[in-house]
C-alpha cells in the first residue's frame, strides 16, 4: 500500500489484495464474495459456549482468572438456541494483522435487529489467532444462530507508520494452536 493509505480504514480491493498477499490478512475463509464487505470483513461462527464462574482481573497479569467455559453442541441443521443471557463465541477466520494495522469488531445489523449483540476489543497491530467476543442475547425470547453465520465486521485501519512492537500479550495465537 501507498503512503496515501496511511492512516485509512481499508476498502473491498485492498482487502481482497492482502487476503490473497504473501502475509495472508486473513485466512479460514469460508466464502470471499460474501465475507468481504465494502469496509470490512465478515467473521463467522465456529463455535458457542456457555460461561461458567467468576472472572478477575487484577492490576497485574498474574492474578488474572479467566472464568470456565463449556462450548454448546449444534442440532442436527447446525443450530444452536441460546437463553437471554452473555456466551463466548470464536470466529472461523484466522487474523494475521501486520504492525502497521489495526482493527476493530461491529455487530452486524441483522445480529442487533435480532435483540442481540457482540462486545469486542481491539485487534492490536501484530495480533495473530482465532478471535474471541462476548455475544449479548438480549432478546427476552432468545436467539437461534446457526454455525457459520456472519456476526461480525472488522474493520482494517492502516496506521501512518508500523508499530516498533506489535500485539504480545497472552492471547497471541489463540485458538489456532493445537
Amino acid at each position: 500500500m501507498d503512503d496515501q493509505m496511511q492512516g485509512a480504514v481499508l476498502g473491498r480491493e485492498d482487502l481482497l489484495a492482502l487476503i490473497a498477499g504473501e502475509q495472508r490478512l486473513l485466512s479460514n475463509v469460508l466464502d470471499l464474495e460474501q465475507q468481504v464487505q465494502p469496509n470490512g470483513v465478515d467473521l463467522s461462527l465456529q463455535t458457542v459456549s456457555a460461561i461458567h464462574g467468576q472472572g478477575i482481573l487484577a492490576a497485574d497479569n498474574a492474578g488474572r482468572v479467566l472464568p470456565d467455559v463449556d462450548p454448546l453442541p449444534f442440532d442436527d441443521d447446525g443450530f444452536v438456541t441460546l437463553g437471554p443471557g452473555v456466551y463466548q463465541v470464536v470466529f472461523n477466520e484466522i487474523v494475521n494483522l501486520p504492525k502497521d494495522m489495526m482493527a476493530f469488531g461491529r455487530p452486524r445489523s441483522s445480529l442487533c435487529r435480532c435483540g442481540v449483540t457482540l462486545h469486542t476489543a481491539v485487534w492490536d497491530a501484530g495480533y495473530n489467532g482465532r478471535s474471541t467476543s462476548l455475544l449479548n442475547v438480549a432478546n427476552p425470547s432468545g436467539f437461534r444462530v446457526q454455525r457459520d453465520a456472519r456476526l461480525l465486521q472488522l474493520v482494517f485501519i492502516k496506521l501512518a507508520r508500523e508499530v516498533a512492537e506489535g500485539y504480545r500479550g497472552i492471547y497471541q495465537g489463540e485458538n489456532i494452536r493445537g
